[in-house]
């Protein structure tokens, strides 16, 4: 829902008819004929005048493990993705775009073979997850899909304060970023919610990860990992370290021992990302990625594997390129 339209076709209202709009929407609504408490004629005219989502539903994708990929398009035609990940311990969980697109090419990942078009606006980042909240109570949110949520830190932050109506709070909320430091010093600065950071690292030297990712050049390892240190200073929080394993890349004992050597266990949590195929790598074996975890776990450095959802339906990690 364009929240800023709202406000402008209720300007003449009173303020609690704003309030019990969201509400009906945030709780799950499909439509301003659910709005009981509405006048008759306050639904007509909303509905003649503020269309009850920003975005159109393209397509949906569901895979055999329960998770639903949605195409959306934007009123002036860009598409965006957005993903909901259902667990067998009852969690839901919505990965949501902060972009059509990325400009920042990171080469592991679908999206960056994409045309840029535009930042989203608050409202059609929240009208992702609220797609899905018609569908089903979710209860975790994170900004892992399309786009770099820090060059957009104003709307992504906007969007993420209002996830509570919608039954997210905002420590099952993570915004992840590739270290795009302007965005992020401001979101270490500012953000006084306990939203939870995720670092997008993929590689211990700064060699390799400017073969990986070209925004390394700009903003290396060093300034970004003092900036995810200031975050846990200030917050008290760790920050999780995304990690995708790519064969003969950057999944060698050496690279493990480097990037032990570079995470302090007291601030990170890495999170190792089997690599779910968009062209131009192969992914890491299952044995590869349990003998990378070893190092970590000898070192004392928290890590995980992350359970892989949607791969069929190009819903996974990385995977998210949604046709122009």
């Amino acid at each position: 829902m364009d929240l800023k339209l709202l406000d402008e076709t209720l300007a003449a209202e009173p303020a609690y008819r704003r309030r019990q709009v969201w509400e009906w929407t945030a709780r799950g609504a499909s439509s301003y004929a659910e709005m009981t408490n509405l006048p008759a004629g306050l639904r007509a005219r909303l509905e003649q005048g503020v269309p009850f989502s920003s975005l159109e539903l393209v397509h949906e994708a569901r895979s055999r493990d329960g998770t639903v990929k949605a195409l959306f398009r934007t009123r002036d035609g860009h598409p965006i993705e957005a993903v909901l990940m259902r667990y067998r311990d009852g969690r839901r969980s919505v990965c949501i775009s902060s972009q059509s697109g990325c400009p920042l090419t990171c080469t592991f990942c679908a999206t960056g073979t994409m045309q840029f078009r535009r930042n989203l606006t608050a409202s059609e980042i929240l009208d992702q997850a609220l797609h899905f909240r018609r569908l089903e109570p979710i209860d975790h949110v994170v900004f892992m899909g399309m786009g770099e949520p820090m060059l957009n830190v104003d709307e992504v932050l906007a969007a993420a304060r209002r996830l509570p109506d919608l039954g997210v709070t905002h420590r099952r909320t993570t915004i992840s970023t590739i270290g795009w430091l302007p965005g992020l010093r401001r979101f270490v600065d500012e953000v006084e919610e306990p939203i939870r950071l995720a670092l997008s690292l993929h590689a211990p030297s700064d060699a390799l990860r400017s073969e990986l990712m070209p925004v390394n050049d700009r903003y290396p390892l060093e300034d970004v990992i003092a900036e995810c240190a200031r975050y846990v200073e200030l917050r008290r929080r760790k920050v999780f370290v995304e990690y995708v394993m790519l064969a003969g890349v950057n999944d060698r004992h050496e690279h493990a021992r480097a990037l032990a050597e570079l995470l302090d266990p007291k601030l990170f949590k890495v999170n190792l990302i089997p690599y779910n195929p968009t062209g131009m790598y192969d992914g890491s074996s299952r044995d590869a990625i349990a003998a990378f975890k070893h190092v970590l776990d000898r070192a004392r450095l928290p890590a995980t594997v992350r359970l892989t959802r949607g791969r069929d339906i190009a819903a996974a990690c990385g995977q998210l390129a949604a046709a122009s």
